[in-house]
C-alpha cells in the first residue's frame, strides 16, 4: 500500500499571506520545512512547486496557520498600524533579509487609499531604505538624497503607472540607483569633491573598496548581499543575464575579500553593510514636499515644451508670410567671353612719367603761366 502525497495548496499569494499571517520569515519557514530560504521563495512566487513529503509538510504548516486567521469582523474593526519601515533594503545586523516582492509592498498600503495618501505610505515604507543603499552606491551623503527624491519625484509623475505596478519598491529602487549612478554626476561643480568619510575605521575601508568596484558590480553586490533579491531577481533589475550577475557577484566579492578577509562571508559582509550605511545620519524629506516639487517640475517642464511648441509655429508662420511666392532664379557666376584681352592693370610708371608727374604737382594750382609773344 502506498501513500498519496497529492496535498492540495493554495495559490502562491495565499502561501505568502498565510507565512506572514503567522510572523514567519522564509528563513524561518525553511527551517521548519528542511529546505532553503530560495525554495521557499520559488514556491511563493509560483516558480516552483513540492512535491512528495515536502508538499505534504508545507500543506500541512499552511493548514494549520489558516487556522489561527481571525475573523473578517475582527481585523475590519481594528484600527489600521502605521505602515512598518522597509527594513528590507537593508536590514539591521543579525537579521535576516527579506526581499521587497510584490505582495510585501502592497499588503503595508491600507485599501482604498487617495493617490496621495498612497503615495506617502509607499514613501515611509521605502524612503529611509533607499537612502542607506544609495549611499553605499555613491559614497555621498546628500547625493544618495537627492537620488531618492528624484526617484519619488518621477514616480508620483507616473503615479498611475507605478501604482498597478506589481512591484511599486522595486520600480522606484531601480530609478533611484539609476540616478544615483549616472556619470553626469560628476561634471557637477558640487560633486568634483569627495564627503567627509565615515568616522569608523571599518566603515571607511568598506566605503574605499565599494567604491573602487564597476559600478553593475556594485550595484549587483548591494542587491544580492544587502537588499537580498534572489539572484534572477538581481539580474532582471540590473539588466543583465544570471550567469552574468553571478559572475559580477563573485568578482565583487572576490575584491572585497582581497582586501577585508573578514568579510569573506555572505552574512558577515551583509551585516557590516548595514551597519555602515545605519551609522550615517541619513535623512529623507518629508513625502507632501516631494510631491509639491514633483508637482512644481511638471509644470514647469509642461510650460517649457509649450512655450517651445509656440515658438516653433511662430517662426513657422513668420517663414510661410515672408517667403517668396514665384520662383526667382538665381544670377548666374560670371563667365570670360572668348576673343576679348583681359583689362591689364597698371604698372609701374618709368622714369620719364615719374618726372612729368612730379613737373605736374609742382605746378600752380592754376595750370602752367601762358606763353605771350614779346613785342618787337
Amino acid at each position: 500500500m502506498t501513500q498519496s502525497f497529492d496535498t492540495p495548496l493554495p495559490p502562491p499569494k495565499e502561501r505568502r499571506r498565510l507565512r506572514e499571517l503567522g510572523s514567519l520569515t522564509q528563513a524561518q519557514l525553511a527551517t521548519r520545512l528542511g529546505v532553503s530560504r530560495e525554495t521557499v521563495r520559488a514556491w511563493e512566487t509560483g516558480r516552483s512547486t513540492p512535491s512528495g513529503r515536502k508538499r505534504e509538510s508545507y500543506g500541512k504548516l499552511l493548514a494549520s496557520l489558516a487556522a489561527v486567521e481571525p475573523p473578517a469582523e475582527v481585523t475590519a474593526s481594528r484600527s489600521p498600524e502605521p505602515a512598518p519601515k522597509l527594513t528590507a533594503g537593508l536590514s539591521e545586523p543579525g537579521s535576516n533579509p527579506e526581499p521587497p516582492t510584490p505582495a510585501s509592498s502592497t499588503a503595508a498600503l491600507p485599501p482604498a487609499l487617495t493617490p496621495a495618501q498612497a503615495f506617502d505610505a509607499l514613501y515611509a515604507f521605502c524612503a529611509p531604505a533607499l537612502v542607506r543603499q544609495a549611499y553605499l552606491l555613491t559614497g555621498r551623503r546628500e547625493l544618495a538624497r537627492e537620488s531618492v527624491e528624484q526617484a519619488f519625484q518621477v514616480a508620483w509623475q507616473r503615479w498611475p503607472e507605478v501604482a498597478v505596478d506589481p512591484d511599486p519598491a522595486g520600480w522606484v529602487r531601480a530609478t533611484a540607483y539609476e540616478y544615483a549612478l549616472s556619470p553626469w554626476h560628476r561634471f557637477r561643480p558640487r560633486y568634483r569633491h569627495p564627503e567627509p568619510p565615515p568616522a569608523d575605521a571599518s566603515d571607511r575601508a568598506l566605503l574605499d573598496v565599494l567604491l573602487t568596484l564597476p559600478p553593475p558590480y556594485r550595484r549587483t553586490l548591494l542587491l544580492y548581499d544587502g537588499v537580498g533579491l534572489g539572484l534572477p531577481e538581481t539580474a532582471a533589475e540590473t539588466e543583465a543575464s544570471t550567469p552574468a550577475a553571478a559572475s559580477r557577484l563573485l568578482h565583487a566579492r572576490s575584491a572585497i575579500a582581497a582586501r577585508l578577509p573578514d568579510l569573506a562571508e555572505p552574512q558577515v559582509l551583509h551585516d557590516r553593510l548595514a551597519k555602515t550605511a545605519s551609522t550615517e545620519r541619513l535623512r529623507a524629506a518629508k513625502p507632501p514636499a516631494v510631491r509639491i516639487e514633483s508637482e512644481r517640475r511638471a509644470r514647469f517642464w509642461t510650460r517649457a515644451a509649450i512655450a517651445i511648441t509656440v515658438a516653433i509655429i511662430g517662426a513657422t508662420a513668420l517663414t510661410v508670410h515672408t517667403a517668396p511666392t514665384r520662383y526667382e532664379p538665381p544670377v548666374p557666376p560670371g563667365e570670360t567671353v572668348p576673343g576679348v584681352p583681359p583689362r591689364a592693370a597698371p604698372g609701374t610708371l618709368s622714369t620719364a612719367e615719374l618726372t612729368l608727374r612730379a613737373k605736374l604737382r609742382a605746378e600752380s594750382g592754376d595750370g602752367p603761366e601762358k606763353l605771350l609773344p614779346e613785342p618787337r
